[in-house]
């Protein structure tokens, strides 16, 4: 039905110095036809949308006063009350410019969701937004401060504001957010520390900051926070140890990031058994020593284990096969010992973690030859990477049954013997690194089967006799690495037809020719 304006008795000099001002707003049109009753939010969507200075899909099209405003893209408006715009959902669609405060304006707003797409400034001002449950503004270019007066709406469910490039401290008035469910402030340039404060918002599952520059130890008072399912705090500059209070989310902590951070000090021996629910664990990147807990092997669930890059010792403990659920266990860079039978059991007891696909135990103090059990680790294994570390004796045949690894490492060792019994099985390699062994014998023919490469390091052993002229069916190759071998020959002329080879190194052999 068409509405018209309504018609009030009254002194026309009156009348006309109370629409003066309607006429001075020549920038917003509006058709009075087509305002809903009791209604201006169509007012702040338009204020919203000269704001934009890029719209690169179109989507603002359609937003004219020919429609009514609740059936224009991205908006939705109440059904109790007419008009009403309650969620505002503009997402991923590259759009550049300011936030108008006139957002600020759409006080039934329950959903404001700006995420990926290129807005900068400032935050606009929401704090009349008394009903706004969800604020996502995450992935944009926004700038400034946090503001306090955020805290006024006091509905907020879930505010998302990462990547973007917020600074100064996280607000400590956060806290007074007591419905707040998922905070997440991550990959911004926020300093200070994590305001204790946060301890408060005892509704909280997810908490989010991590990749900040956020310093200081992490606050016993996040122990109060029952309810949560992820605490993500990793790529800060954290110190202190392992935050025994998070022992008091036994029942609910899932997910733990630390990562990237200067903790240090013991891992807790009993820390497995304190947080039996977890399903993936990131303390990568710190300084943490002493020996890996044996107790991390009771966590039924944990799927993730990364422990890369810290100064941990001992043996690796062979409790972690009892991780049926594991699927990645990152160990790289540190200093963990096998030296005998005994302190390489882990190895077969990894054989029963059935759904493992990501294995790296390169760079720390295993020595001795590879065990024969590497056949058994499991079948749908991806990524394996063994590399710097001091395995010596030929590489066991039975690796040949690792057939969807898509990446192996075995470079920087004292590896010895030839290549070819084992090489042609596991034909979805992307990467293949061999460098600094002392492998023998000739180039094996069967690295022509292997057309998935993209990465062939064999530089710096004892390999000898001509390329294999099926090099060439390696088309995907992208970088080839032959140099300090006993390498000789004509270079094959199938070399050439690699076109998307980008780095070439057959240095310090004994080759001829040109390659065409």
């Amino acid at each position: 039905m068409v509405s018209t304006c309504p018609k009030r008795p009254g002194n026309p000099g009156v009348l006309i110095l109370l629409t003066l001002p309607l006429l001075l707003l020549g920038a917003i049109k509006i058709n009075c036809a087509t305002l809903p009753d009791n209604s201006t939010d169509v007012l702040w969507l338009q204020a919203f949308r000269q704001e934009i200075i890029s719209d690169p899909s179109g989507w603002f099209s359609s937003w004219n006063s020919s429609a009514n405003h609740c059936l224009w893209p991205g908006v939705r408006c109440s059904r109790a009350h007419l008009g009403r715009v309650v969620a505002l959902q503009l997402v991923g669609l590259n759009l550049a410019g300011q936030i108008s405060s006139s957002i600020g304006n759409l006080t039934f707003l329950r959903t404001l969701n700006l995420s990926t797409n290129g807005f900068s400034g400032r935050l606009p001002p929401l704090n009349h937004l008394q009903k706004l449950q969800v604020l996502d503004l995450s992935v944009n270019q926004l700038q400034d401060s946090i503001p306090d007066a955020i805290t006024n709406c006091s509905s907020l469910r879930i505010v998302d504001l990462a990547t973007n490039i917020l600074v100064g401290e996280i607000p400590p008035k956060l806290s007074l957010l007591y419905n707040l469910s998922h905070l997440r402030l991550s990959r911004n340039k926020l300093t200070g520390i994590i305001p204790p404060t946060l301890g408060n918002i005892t509704s909280i599952q997810r908490l989010v900051l991590a990749y900040n520059n956020l310093t200081g130890s992490i606050p016993d008072e996040l122990g109060k926070l029952t309810n949560m399912r992820k605490l993500s705090l990793g790529g800060n500059r954290l110190s202190g140890g392992f935050p025994r209070c998070l022992f008091n989310l036994s029942k609910s902590l899932q997910v733990l990031g630390l990562e990237s951070n200067m903790l240090s000090k013991q891992l807790p021996p009993n820390i497995g058994d304190a947080l039996p629910n977890l399903q993936e664990l990131f303390l990568n990147t710190n300084v943490f020593e002493g020996r890996i807990p044996a107790s991390l092997g009771n966590v039924s669930g944990l799927g993730r284990i990364q422990l890369e890059t810290n100064n941990l010792t001992g043996e690796i403990p062979s409790s972690l096969g009892k991780l049926s659920n594991m699927y990645v266990l990152n160990l790289r860079n540190n200093n963990l010992e096998a030296i005998d039978i005994q302190s390489w059991e882990f190895f077969s007891a990894l054989t029963n973690c059935t759904s493992l696909e990501w294995l790296s135990l390169a760079e720390n103090q295993l020595h001795g030859a590879i065990p024969n059990t590497i056949g058994n680790l499991s079948s749908i294994l991806d990524y394996l990477y063994l590399g710097g570390n001091e395995l010596s004796g030929t590489v066991p045949p039975s690796i040949g049954n690792l057939r969807n690894l898509t990446f192996l490492g075995l470079g920087n060792n004292n590896l010895t013997g030839t290549v070819e019994e084992w090489i042609g099985k596991l034909i979805k390699l992307k990467h293949l690194n061999l460098q600094m062994n002392s492998f023998i014998g000739p180039l094996s023919s069967f690295l022509g089967q292997l057309t998935h490469l993209i990465d062939l390091d064999l530089g710096n052993n004892k390999f000898e006799g001509p390329i294999p002229s099926n090099i060439g069916n390696l088309q995907q190759l992208s970088t080839l690495n032959l140099s300090s071998n006993n390498i000789q020959g004509d270079i094959p002329t199938q070399l050439g037809s690699i076109t998307s080879l980008t780095h070439l190194d057959l240095s310090s052999n004994k080759l001829t020719g040109r390659i065409s």
